[in-house]
């Protein structure tokens, strides 16, 4: 199995610079999808926090980093959309997001805004005893009561102990909610949900949104990643046009 891919192959998201370097770190199987950015290629390319493989190898063995509450220690591990990233020795919090032109792009946030992750719910399945286990996209599970749907977006606190993955607060799927659009030709746009859609066989559920310009747009709903109710719940600021 490859450890590098070609830097000229590299994802469009990731938004690395093409031919200073022949290779680039591979992203390891794990959260989010083929998308998902190498925490090392976060570090030394997006940050210019480490200057090679070797700095970011003994930051990570230092567990200076920390990603949705954990230490990272593996190079490969990959990030994505509204991931909660932290540098407690550098005292910085960070959230990744979406830009316009589908590129991850990093704005910081506060130790506040750094205690808890928005989640969005991909399917649900019940359990033996009355429980309902909930799938998210980014590839955890999570134990909760029957109030809440796939698409639905959820609010979870990070950390260490018993309160690890509670869950604070809910956004639904629904028409007046915010959402931030993840894919597509209006990705990275936010807007509130205008109208939902459904359509007949295997053809994409559609979604139409306005925008606080009140412009329209339609995307599928796959694209859709909710974010609020009245107004979006988390900083969307530091988005480029």
């Amino acid at each position: 199995m490859s450890y590098h891919l070609k830097r000229l192959t590299a994802p469009v998201s990731w938004h690395i610079a093409r031919k200073e370097e022949k290779f680039v770190t591979k992203t390891s199987p794990g959260p989010h999808n083929g998308a998902a950015m190498p925490v090392a290629v976060w570090l030394r390319d997006k940050m210019e926090l480490a200057g090679n493989m070797k700095e970011v190898r003994r930051i990570l063995n230092q567990r200076q980093v920390i990603v949705n509450g954990r230490p990272v220690t593996d190079p490969k591990l990959g990030i994505g959309i509204f991931d909660i990233i932290s540098i407690p020795k550098l005292g910085r919090h960070y959230r990744v997001l979406m830009d316009k032109k589908g590129r991850l792009v990093t704005i910081e946030i506060d130790a506040g805004a750094a205690k808890t992750r928005l989640c969005k719910i991909r399917n649900k399945r019940s359990l033996r005893g009355g429980l309902v286990q909930l799938n998210l996209l980014y590839g955890a599970n999570l134990l909760a009561d029957n109030t809440y749907r796939p698409k639905d977006s959820i609010v979870v606190t990070l950390g260490d102990g018993e309160d690890r993955f509670t869950i604070v607060d809910h956004f639904p799927f629904a028409v007046g909610n915010m959402a931030m659009i993840i894919g597509g030709k209006h990705s990275g746009r936010v807007g509130r949900i205008g109208e939902i859609r459904i359509s007949a066989g295997s053809t994409p559920n559609r979604v139409t949104l306005e925008d606080e310009t009140g412009e329209t747009f339609e995307t599928i709903e796959e694209y859709v990643f909710m974010i609020g109710r009245e107004t979006p719940a988390v900083a969307t600021w530091g988005i480029e046009d």
